[in-house]
């Protein structure tokens, strides 16, 4: 191994660690914990190493909504791929999707509340981004309908399950019925 290649499995590894370092701060004290000081203490770090890496904040939160988008993309993939059949396949995605926002709510917030500096829906989307996207569009291109857009379908299933991940998740609906929404969200919108 050549020193410029051990320089660059270095660098990466220390990048790996800051985003973890931050994800995990994140999940256990909210975004607002996570200071570019608070980082480079718990690395064991100095800051100019972390500025070196990353210029701030916004591109932390746009690496652990990346690292996220490709778990979700996964879980997602992961869940439909055991279903048989549309409909089946449509609510274990919502399963999913609704899941994984619960377990991960600071790389949720990454994804979708907070400025990471990500381009959403246009020609320079990150590729992790672009794949999430497609593991929704994989199983809900199926039932939009005769005449609907599949993306367009797509787009509208995901705003109602980020609203409903969302709501939930700020306690503006009643927790015993998150099935009984999957079921509904699945049986109006879907053509199955």
């Amino acid at each position: 191994m050549s020193v410029q290649e051990r320089k660059e499995r270095e660098r990466a590894g220390r990048e790996r660690l800051i985003v973890a370092t931050a994800r995990e701060l994140a999940e256990q004290q909210g975004w607002d914990a996570v200071t570019t000081r608070r980082l480079a203490e718990r690395i064991e770090y100095s800051q100019p190493v972390l500025y070196s890496h990353f210029r701030g904040k916004r591109e932390i939160i746009g690496a652990v909504a990346l690292e996220g988008a490709a778990e979700m993309a996964a879980a997602l993939r992961a869940a439909t791929s055991a279903a048989d059949g549309p409909r089946t396949r449509v609510a274990a995605l919502a399963r999913a999707y609704l899941d994984f926002a619960e377990r991960n709510p600071a790389v949720y917030d990454a994804m979708f509340q907070l400025d990471g500096g990500l381009a959403f829906a246009k020609e320079d989307t990150p590729e992790p981004l672009k794949d999430a996207f497609a593991a929704l569009l994989e199983s809900l291109a199926e039932v939009a309908g005769d005449g609907v857009h599949p993306g367009l379908f797509t787009e509208v299933f995901w705003a109602a399950l980020h609203g409903l991940a969302t709501l939930t998740r700020a306690g503006r609906l009643p927790p015993g019925d998150a099935e009984r929404r999957v079921e509904l969200l699945v049986d109006r919108l879907a053509v199955v």
